[in-house]
Protein backbone atom coordinates (compact mmCIF):
# COMPACT_ATOMS: atom_id res chain seq x y z
CA UNK A 1 0.00 0.00 0.00
CA UNK A 2 3.09 2.50 0.74
CA UNK A 3 4.26 1.61 -2.73
CA UNK A 4 1.14 2.76 -4.27
CA UNK A 5 0.49 6.39 -2.15
CA UNK A 6 3.95 6.72 -3.34
CA UNK A 7 3.90 5.85 -7.00
CA UNK A 8 0.55 7.89 -6.50
CA UNK A 9 1.90 10.69 -5.42
CA UNK A 10 5.06 10.97 -7.27
CA UNK A 11 3.32 10.82 -10.34
CA UNK A 12 0.83 13.70 -9.23
CA UNK A 13 4.16 15.70 -8.55
CA UNK A 14 5.96 15.34 -11.54
CA UNK A 15 2.84 15.67 -13.79
CA UNK A 16 2.27 19.21 -12.23
CA UNK A 17 6.30 19.92 -12.29
CA UNK A 18 5.46 19.05 -16.44
CA UNK A 19 2.21 20.89 -16.39
CA UNK A 20 4.15 24.16 -14.82
CA UNK A 21 7.65 23.63 -17.35
CA UNK A 22 5.39 23.72 -20.21
CA UNK A 23 3.12 26.03 -19.29
CA UNK A 24 6.87 28.71 -18.52
CA UNK A 25 6.05 29.98 -22.35
CA UNK A 26 2.33 31.07 -22.57
CA UNK A 27 1.13 33.82 -24.13
CA UNK A 28 -0.23 36.29 -21.54
CA UNK A 29 -3.40 37.99 -21.55
CA UNK A 30 -3.22 41.78 -20.74
CA UNK A 31 -6.15 44.34 -19.69
CA UNK A 32 -5.95 47.97 -19.14
CA UNK A 33 -4.07 47.61 -16.06
CA UNK A 34 -1.74 44.91 -16.26
CA UNK A 35 -0.70 46.75 -19.43
CA UNK A 36 0.22 49.63 -17.49
CA UNK A 37 2.33 47.71 -14.96
CA UNK A 38 4.09 45.24 -17.38
CA UNK A 39 4.50 47.34 -20.59
CA UNK A 40 3.90 50.74 -20.29
CA UNK A 41 1.75 53.36 -18.18
CA UNK A 42 -0.16 54.92 -20.74
CA UNK A 43 -1.81 57.27 -18.29
CA UNK A 44 0.18 58.82 -16.64
CA UNK A 45 3.31 58.93 -18.76
CA UNK A 46 3.41 61.20 -22.18
CA UNK A 47 7.06 59.81 -23.02
CA UNK A 48 7.93 56.02 -23.92
CA UNK A 49 9.36 54.52 -20.93
CA UNK A 50 9.11 49.86 -21.54
CA UNK A 51 8.65 48.61 -18.51
CA UNK A 52 9.52 45.16 -19.80
CA UNK A 53 12.63 43.02 -19.30
CA UNK A 54 12.89 41.52 -22.55
CA UNK A 55 11.28 42.18 -25.97
CA UNK A 56 7.96 42.53 -26.55
CA UNK A 57 4.87 42.03 -29.15
CA UNK A 58 1.71 42.68 -28.17
CA UNK A 59 -1.49 41.29 -30.21
CA UNK A 60 -4.40 43.79 -30.21
CA UNK A 61 -7.30 41.36 -31.10
CA UNK A 62 -11.12 40.83 -30.52
CA UNK A 63 -12.60 37.30 -29.60
CA UNK A 64 -14.92 37.55 -33.18
CA UNK A 65 -12.28 38.56 -35.66
CA UNK A 66 -11.37 35.97 -38.20
CA UNK A 67 -7.66 37.10 -39.16
CA UNK A 68 -6.84 37.35 -35.27
CA UNK A 69 -7.86 33.54 -34.78
CA UNK A 70 -5.68 33.13 -37.55
CA UNK A 71 -2.46 34.47 -36.11
CA UNK A 72 -3.60 33.18 -32.15
CA UNK A 73 -1.65 29.74 -32.89
CA UNK A 74 1.24 31.39 -34.82
CA UNK A 75 1.84 33.60 -31.91
CA UNK A 76 1.49 30.64 -29.47
CA UNK A 77 3.92 28.81 -31.65
CA UNK A 78 6.44 31.32 -31.47
CA UNK A 79 6.07 32.29 -27.74
CA UNK A 80 7.48 28.46 -26.96
CA UNK A 81 10.03 28.77 -29.41
CA UNK A 82 11.59 31.71 -28.67
CA UNK A 83 10.88 31.04 -25.20
CA UNK A 84 12.68 33.37 -22.80
CA UNK A 85 14.48 35.39 -25.27
CA UNK A 86 10.90 37.25 -25.75
CA UNK A 87 7.13 37.92 -24.12
CA UNK A 88 3.72 38.07 -26.61
CA UNK A 89 0.86 39.42 -24.77
CA UNK A 90 -2.60 39.54 -26.15
CA UNK A 91 -5.07 42.35 -25.36
CA UNK A 92 -8.33 42.05 -25.70
CA UNK A 93 -9.64 45.57 -27.60
CA UNK A 94 -13.42 44.82 -26.42
CA UNK A 95 -12.27 44.61 -23.10
CA UNK A 96 -9.12 46.85 -23.18
CA UNK A 97 -10.97 50.05 -24.31
CA UNK A 98 -7.79 52.00 -23.03
CA UNK A 99 -4.87 50.95 -23.50
CA UNK A 100 -6.72 50.51 -27.77
CA UNK A 101 -7.26 53.84 -27.56
CA UNK A 102 -3.80 55.08 -26.29
CA UNK A 103 -2.27 52.99 -29.07
CA UNK A 104 -4.88 53.93 -31.57
CA UNK A 105 -5.93 50.93 -32.74
CA UNK A 106 -8.78 51.07 -35.57
CA UNK A 107 -8.43 47.81 -37.42
CA UNK A 108 -7.50 44.01 -36.04
CA UNK A 109 -4.91 42.43 -35.85
CA UNK A 110 -2.41 44.94 -34.74
CA UNK A 111 1.06 43.81 -33.71
CA UNK A 112 2.74 46.22 -31.63
CA UNK A 113 6.65 45.39 -31.52
CA UNK A 114 8.33 46.70 -28.64
CA UNK A 115 12.41 46.24 -28.73
CA UNK A 116 14.74 46.98 -25.34
CA UNK A 117 15.41 50.29 -26.56
CA UNK A 118 13.89 52.69 -28.74
CA UNK A 119 10.06 53.21 -29.78
CA UNK A 120 7.78 50.35 -30.53
CA UNK A 121 6.68 49.67 -34.50
CA UNK A 122 2.89 48.68 -34.90
CA UNK A 123 2.26 46.34 -37.85
CA UNK A 124 -1.49 45.58 -39.06
CA UNK A 125 -2.87 42.58 -40.27
CA UNK A 126 -2.47 38.73 -39.82
CA UNK A 127 1.19 38.14 -40.88
CA UNK A 128 2.27 35.37 -41.74
CA UNK A 129 4.75 32.91 -39.52
CA UNK A 130 7.61 34.18 -41.44
CA UNK A 131 6.82 37.93 -41.79
CA UNK A 132 7.10 37.73 -37.93
CA UNK A 133 10.08 36.11 -37.40
CA UNK A 134 11.85 38.68 -39.63
CA UNK A 135 10.25 41.34 -37.35
CA UNK A 136 11.40 40.09 -34.68
CA UNK A 137 14.84 39.97 -35.78
CA UNK A 138 14.76 43.35 -37.06
CA UNK A 139 13.28 45.22 -34.69
CA UNK A 140 13.39 43.41 -31.25
CA UNK A 141 16.69 42.64 -32.57
CA UNK A 142 16.22 38.76 -31.47
CA UNK A 143 17.66 36.09 -33.52
CA UNK A 144 15.42 32.86 -34.93
CA UNK A 145 15.89 29.64 -32.59
CA UNK A 146 17.24 27.11 -35.01
CA UNK A 147 13.78 25.52 -35.26
CA UNK A 148 12.63 28.44 -37.04
CA UNK A 149 15.05 28.90 -39.43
Amino acid sequence: MKKLILLVLVTFVGTNIFAQASSDYDVIHLNDTSFKEKVYDFENSKDWVFKGDKPVIVDFYATWCGPCKKIAPVLKKLQKEYGDDIQIYKVDTDKSPKVSAAFGIRSIPSLLFIPMKGKPTMAQGALPQETMVKAIKDVLGVEAPESLK
